[in-house]
């Protein structure tokens, strides 16, 4: 990938942020909780958008930006109410926006008919001025053109240079105060490319204010200084100054006052002439892409120094913002925290070597124990320093792949508008808990199991319109988005207030279908759980959303795959609830070490509710080789670990086995019977699909100390199968062998 490639890319990696930014202020003003931040926020996020897209010519988006953002700026000047209907438009102009992001992304060709229909109505909202187009940055003329076929973004030239030939002097200009801050630099921006854009428009001159450099001995080398007074003779407009720093307003301070008016003072701000970084509501723009020709300097080199073509402190007006105390500088100078973009598949990298440190470790810890060393000696006590060190380690590795699930809740509010306007339903989601973290390898591929059930909470959840208000309901249905951690894991949970499973026409439907007999006794949960059955479906007829039989099979296949559980509660009159299981990472996790029929296996930690050993008269045997455990007052079936993976064959007398108690999200519990403990220790999971392939009841494996593999159990599945599954038998019969 060539350096034009990768800027080009990262300006697509910062458009993902920025239209997150921008969703999140939608959802912000559809729920009416936004302000005028929220406002500003998203204007900024527009901006930055088109102004980046220009750098790349990419003139339909530009475009289309340009619409959003003039009525989006209609807003902000509080010329125009942010009604429900002026954000419904909003909402689909977004969509629009992501979707010319993407296919500029893939190199596709945009589909400009649906954009040119919500330019139509943005228009609609803000009259003769949705024509009006930014002055193109250099142009003399001032003005702005109100044909919309005449607008043409600007393409920026990477290579700027000074001109031999100074600018015609029209006897106007602005004056210029201008402050970076500690960020103009750290994003690779450099002053001297700003001058030398200003210097295209007219003649200026510049002078630099040294006085807050402080001694040698105090000097921050990364930090901004120096302050600087521009005064720019030309007929150009301020829109064209303006467009000059709209890439690094966020990392500077800048005032821009007409020659005729009085140049600003510390306590004062002239309208809209006065753009301060991210103090100042309307001047807060994000930060250019790499792209920009702003930024495309690593550092500041020499125009910050002291003894470089700056003119003397007296040369400086006094005419300037007071200076900000030492305290407050340092204060907002450590508000921002930096950040590195990095490649993910260094990130993968630094896992597994860390997952290698992991095995390492335990097979020192077990040549330590077997050569007799005490655990008290000198070396004991340094070897649990190591165990410990290398725990920390793994868990701050594992901290870097780990992100909010922000991003993925966002999407689903596009995902509810769909399918709201494909039902005729009027539906609101609620979303709770997105600042929650989970490895990015689990967001990822959580996105297509979510689609499927707020889908299905939108089209099958749900009543109508009338059916609700009959049932005394809110018109609008609610859908909730939740997240949070719970026990070392995280769980997702879909929910609606609609009317819950019609358990007696869920069972009908899988007797039509034969995937049950007519006969079956069955309880509410196992009705309930018949949804996940391949080929289900209560749909009456096929439509966009749903009746083709695949759903929620497919759901809990993906939730299984990521090593995850999901589980229903229903409540007829008042909704269902959809709660998802997952890890919070893929790479390690705490497992109980058992022997079985002299085999290692690791049952997860967080699948063992507890461990007991009970006496022989609390099993008892139900007849063709079923056994339960009384454990305080209940029966629990109990799983013959070592018959259900092929290890031998069934056992008839379990007063020797140890019990791992372990339960289901619908609050079923089981009991897995071992031979005996060995130890809890952390495990780095090794995938058996890419190297074997699934195999029923495994969920992975793991290197033990010794250096030996073991399987790492999938406690549901057994539990599933119930020792009565002769497929899930014959296959771990080879791996026995």
């Amino acid at each position: 990938m060539d350096q034009m490639e990768e800027i080009r890319e990262t300006f697509f990696q910062e458009c993902e942020e920025l239209l997150e930014e921008l969703e999140s202020g939608l959802m912000a003003l559809d729920e009416g909780t936004g302000d005028d931040e929220t406002v500003n926020a998203m204007f900024r996020a527009v901006h930055s958008i088109k102004g980046g897209a220009g750098a790349f010519g990419l003139d339909d988006l530009v475009r289309f930006a340009h619409r959003f953002e003039t009525t989006l700026d209609e807003v902000r000047a509080n010329r125009l109410e942010a009604t429900d209907e002026v954000v419904k438009v909003f909402l689909r102009a977004f969509d629009q926006l992501s979707d010319l992001v993407s296919a500029a992304r893939q190199g596709d060709d945009c589909n400009m008919e649906a954009a040119n229909a919500i330019i139509a109505e943005l228009e609609a909202f803000v009259g003769d001025s949705a024509g009006e187009e930014p002055a193109a940055q250099g142009d003399d003329s001032g003005g702005s053109d109100d044909d919309e076929d005449d607008f043409a973004p600007l393409a920026l030239d990477m290579d700027l240079d000074f001109g031999d030939d100074e600018p015609e002097s029209a006897g106007g200009g602005f004056a210029i105060w201008f402050k970076p801050k500690r960020e103009l630099y750290q994003n690779g921006n450099e002053t001297s490319r700003l001058f030398r854009a200003l210097e295209e428009l007219g003649e200026i001159s510049v002078a630099c204010d040294m006085s807050a450099l402080p001694g040698l001995d105090e000097l921050d080398p990364e930090n901004a200084y120096l302050e600087w007074t521009v005064e720019l003779t030309t007929s150009s407009d301020k829109q064209s100054i303006q467009d000059i720093f709209e890439f690094v307003e966020n990392d500077c301070e800048i005032e821009i006052t007409p020659f005729q008016e009085d140049k600003p003072t510390g306590d004062e701000t002239e309208g809209d002439d006065a753009i301060e970084g991210s103090d100042s509501d309307d001047g807060a723009e994000a930060a250019a892409p790499e792209g920009a020709p702003e930024a495309q300097e690593a550092d500041a080199k020499l125009e910050d120094s002291p003894a470089q073509d700056a003119q003397p402190a007296e040369e400086k007006t006094n005419d300037k913002p007071a200076s900000k105390s030492a305290p407050e500088k340092k204060a907002s100078q450590s508000a921002a925290k930096a950040t590195i973009r990095v490649d993910l598949d260094r990130v993968d990298r630094l896992i597994n070597l860390v997952g290698e440190l992991v095995i390492n470790q335990a097979m020192l810890t077990q040549s330590v124990t077997e050569a007799g060393v005490s655990p008290n000696s000198a070396a004991g006590t340094e070897l649990d320093d190591l165990k410990q060190l290398t725990r920390e380690i793994q868990e701050s590795v594992m901290a870097i792949r780990a992100q909010p699930v922000k991003s993925l809740f966002q999407r689903m509010s596009r995902i509810v508008r769909e399918a709201s306007a494909a039902t005729g339903k009027t539906v609101h989601l609620q979303i709770e808990g997105e600042a929650t973290e989970v490895d990015k390898t689990v967001v990822e591929r959580l996105a297509d199991p979510l689609t499927h059930m707020i889908r299905n909470a939108v089209d099958h959840g749900l009543e109508s319109t009338e059916k609700r208000l009959e049932n005394g309901k809110p018109a609008e249905g609610v859908v909730r988005l939740t997240a949070a951690h719970r026990s070392g894991r995280v769980v997702i949970e879909v929910s609606d207030d609609g009317g819950g499973i019609n358990r007696e026409r869920v069972k009908q439907i899988a007797i039509d279908k034969e995937l049950i007999a007519a006969d079956a006794q069955l309880s509410n949960s196992e009705i309930d759980n018949l949804l996940f059955m391949p080929g289900f479906s209560t749909a009456s007829e096929v439509s966009n959303l749903s009746g083709r039989g695949v759903g929620m099979d497919v759901v809990k296949r993906a939730i299984q795959a990521l090593g995850g559980r999901i589980s229903i509660t229903s409540t007829p009159g008042e909704g269902t609830v959809f709660s998802i299981s997952l890890p919070l990472t893929l790479a390690v996790l705490d497992g109980m070490v058992v022997t079985v029929a002299e085999q290692i296996v690791v049952v997860p930690l967080s699948s063992i509710v507890e461990t007991l050993k009970t006496a022989p008269e609390d099993i008892h045997e139900l007849g063709d080789g079923a056994f339960v455990v009384l454990v305080r007052g209940e029966f629990v079936p109990v799983v013959d670990v070592g018959r259900a993976l092929g290890y031998r064959t069934p056992l008839t007398d379990f007063s020797n086995c140890v019990f791992l108690l372990v339960e289901k999200d619908d609050g079923r519990r089981s009991a897995l019977a071992v031979d005996a403990i060995k130890d809890q220790r952390q495990v780095v999971i090794k995938g058996l699909e890419d190297n074997y392939g699934s195999v029923p009841g495994v969920a992975a494996a793991t290197i033990l100390g010794d250096g030996r593999i073991a399987l790492i159990l999938d406690a549901d599945h057994l539990t599933d199968d119930n020792n009565t599954n002769p497929d899930l038998q014959y296959s771990n019969y080879a791996l026995a062998g």
